[in-house]
């Protein structure tokens, strides 16, 4: 059956997204601050909204992907005031379990169904439609919106009724971040000591510690590329969140929090804007090994 979708915000995540929807019949239309994200959506055949509040009237879904919690904030308030009550609101952000709260507040008042929608997966996952889909809200909403959410990935996981696909994000997120780091130390320490950066990727790959994510970096890293599918800046946003949430139900993470300082070396030394895993050349420097060649020299 058909929906129509509003997509709020189409960036790396929210544009392929977004194309999904359409290329399953959905009818859909897209908003977007970034004048240069609504001309690359038109060019693949997605409609511009004219007038956002008319498309949030006008839609049974409204679909979110933005970058941090005012950004959610000021949505929610948008979608509460426009949005026809017994719509659903599906925001997939990674955020705040108290902003996403907030936004519940708002929904609630104006009548709409929230969803919370968190996903596991980089943009060429999206593009793909293998992301991990990881939903709390309602329980009637996430059912009835169930066959849009395939769309998005082969594996859906119903977490609760609250915060709770939010708070999931942020643990799949902090071992991403806990693997940068264990690459690291291991490569510095392999570099170190002699052996050949291919031959360590080759090894790992076929080892007890060849995780999906593992296999995943090695594409590029075992050629020292260091081109981002998710940035050392953002990575520190969510370990900002994560380090917050340990704080509020009193979990100590000493090591997510000195992983934290090394996304803060690599911004220091220029590497802000390149892929998280970048804090390899952070520890590499810190031993003396030289980040320019895949080699030791």
């Amino acid at each position: 059956m058909s929906s129509r979708i509003h997509v709020m915000g189409v960036g790396k995540m929210g544009l392929p997204m977004a194309q999904h929807f359409l290329a399953a019949r959905h009818v859909v239309s897209v908003s977007d601050p970034d004048a240069d994200r609504l001309n690359l959506a038109r060019t693949q055949g997605l409609v511009v909204a004219d007038n956002t509040t008319t498309a949030i009237a006008n839609a049974d879904v409204i679909v979110s992907s933005l970058p941090d919690d005012a950004a959610l904030l000021a949505v929610a308030k948008q979608v509460a005031a426009s949005a026809r009550p017994g719509s659903i609101f599906v925001d997939t952000s990674t955020v705040s379990q108290q902003a996403s709260s907030g936004a519940a507040v708002l929904c609630a008042a104006a009548g709409l169904q929230y969803l919370r929608i968190t996903v596991s997966g980089n943009n060429k996952m999206a593009e793909a439609a293998q992301l991990t889909v990881m939903a709390s809200g309602p329980r009637a909403a996430y059912d009835a919106l169930l066959p849009v959410l395939m769309l998005l990935g082969p594996h859906q996981f119903y977490l609760g009724e609250a915060e709770q696909a939010r708070l999931m994000k942020l643990v799949v997120n902090l071992m991403i971040a806990q693997t940068s780091a264990m690459l690291s130390e291991a490569l510095t320490l392999g570099r170190k000591g002699g052996l050949d950066w291919s031959d360590m990727w080759q090894v790992l790959g076929a080892s007890a510690v060849a995780s999906p994510i593992v296999k995943a970096k090695a594409v590029q890293l075992s050629a020292r590329d260091f081109t981002p599918t998710f940035t050392v800046e953002q990575m520190i946003k969510d370990l900002d969140l994560i380090l917050d949430a340990g704080r509020a139900v009193h979990a100590p993470l000493a090591q997510t929090a000195l992983t934290q300082q090394l996304m803060h070396a690599a911004m220091a030394q220029g590497n802000g804007q390149d892929d998280y895993a970048a804090i390899i050349k952070t520890v590499e420097r810190s031993a003396g090994l030289d980040t320019d060649l895949p080699l030791n020299s």
